[in-house]
């Protein structure tokens, strides 16, 4: 019973850090939006269902963002079966909220992953910065915090 509360207690603080990652770079928007590639968006990045014209309240919104990132992370633990940290799990759930779940599963992050090497695999976050077809700075800024998350360094501005 006690390691299945460990357990509890480590998805619990993945998903409450991966949230505060998410919010900080999605932001709220409680009036949908067409994201950078033109998807209607709402909230804090959330496009399933949504139209332009709909709107969320900050509850929905939240709600929507924490039940997002765990089936992010459910995601992450599919497809990378080795021990992570706290901070790798949460900068890899992240990327896959944002990105989708090719970051994590179909990936050179996934091979380095799987093999036991964390330092290459969180290194390959900043390699995931194209929307368009072009390098987004917000990706960019996003990518570089997840990385430091993930290898344990103090996030820079």
């Amino acid at each position: 019973m006690a390691n299945k509360r460990v357990i509890g207690y480590m998805t619990g603080a993945v998903i409450a850090a991966s949230v505060a990652i998410g919010a900080h770079f999605e932001g709220q928007r409680t009036a949908a939006y067409k994201d950078i590639g033109g998807v209607p968006t709402i909230c804090y990045g959330h496009t399933s269902g949504v139209k332009m014209g709909d709107t969320a309240t900050h509850a929905q919104c939240r709600a929507w963002l924490q039940q997002e990132m765990a089936q992010a992370n459910a995601t992450v633990h599919r497809c990378i079966h080795v021990p992570m940290s706290i901070g790798q799990e949460a900068a890899f759930t992240d990327a896959v909220y944002n990105a989708g779940p090719k970051i994590v599963c179909d990936s050179t992050l996934n091979h380095f992953a799987n093999a036991g090497n964390m330092v290459a695999a969180c290194k390959q976050l900043p390699r995931w910065v194209y929307a368009g077809g072009k390098v987004a700075p917000g990706l960019v800024k996003r990518r570089r915090t997840e990385m430091q998350i993930c290898l344990g360094q103090p996030v820079t501005p």
